[in-house]
């Protein structure tokens, strides 16, 4: 039994400040053109391979950052760096369910600029400190396409674990989708967020902004035997 369990409230379209980024309620008028050309150029076949909207003409990005910006689930926010105020990427809190307490992180597509930065980092430590230590959920999730190499290390940077694949899972874009599925649960979450908070640190930053630690290692420290 679950002593004194209660429903958890649903997330609220509200503004979270870091050190290095600021999550703000995706809005077309004040990011659409950041995030557009985020996700544009060169690397914009790579950006959007796994998620489940082709690269958008600049038509298409406005249909669906209107319609982005009126969801509540996917819960769409801008990540915007602190040092440029430019959009730099998206991500969502998403497949919300109060009555049991679960909540997944998705949709995240970070710019060239932004992705492997401290900010891009911060981005998901902000909404993890949001679900845990305000919202009080039991579970977070992080699902990514098996084949997705990139989110799969993230998943596993960001101190989530691995429970299994689910094969041919899901149809996207006309392809086999095996999904793979990681979890971070609210008793994990205080030693998590410790080692975020180390490897986040300035001080763990030269002058030249190189990473003294690696998010591995901090979270290793934490961990019984783990040096």
């Amino acid at each position: 039994m679950l002593a004194n369990w209660t429903a958890r409230v649903q997330p609220e379209r509200r503004a979270f400040a870091g050190r290095y980024v600021r999550l703000e309620p995706l809005d077309a008028g004040r990011h659409g053109a950041d995030l557009f050309a985020a996700g544009s150029g060169p690397e914009a076949a790579r950006l959007w391979r796994y998620l489940p909207e082709a690269p958008l003409s600049a038509s298409g990005f406005e249909e669906w950052l209107a319609k982005a910006g009126k969801s509540s689930d996917p819960l769409f926010f801008a990540a915007v760096d602190q040092a440029t105020h430019r959009a730099e990427g998206r991500l969502a809190l998403m497949r919300i369910d109060p009555a049991h307490g679960v909540i997944e992180i998705g949709h995240v597509l970070y710019g060239p600029r932004f992705a492997r930065t401290r900010a891009a980092t911060e981005a998901v430590h902000l909404l993890c400190c949001y679900v845990f230590d305000a919202l009080h959920y039991r579970r977070l999730e992080w699902k990514c396409n098996a084949l997705n190499a990139p989110s799969r290390r993230a998943a596993l940077r960001f101190g989530f674990t691995l429970e299994g694949v689910f094969r041919q899972h899901m149809v996207v874009k006309g392809e086999n989708r095996d999904t793979a599925w990681f979890s971070l649960l609210d008793h994990e979450w205080p030693r998590v967020k410790r080692g975020l908070e180390q490897w986040l640190a300035p001080s763990n930053f030269d002058d030249a902004g190189r990473q003294r630690m690696r998010l591995s290692e901090c979270m290793a420290a934490l961990t019984p035997g783990g040096g």
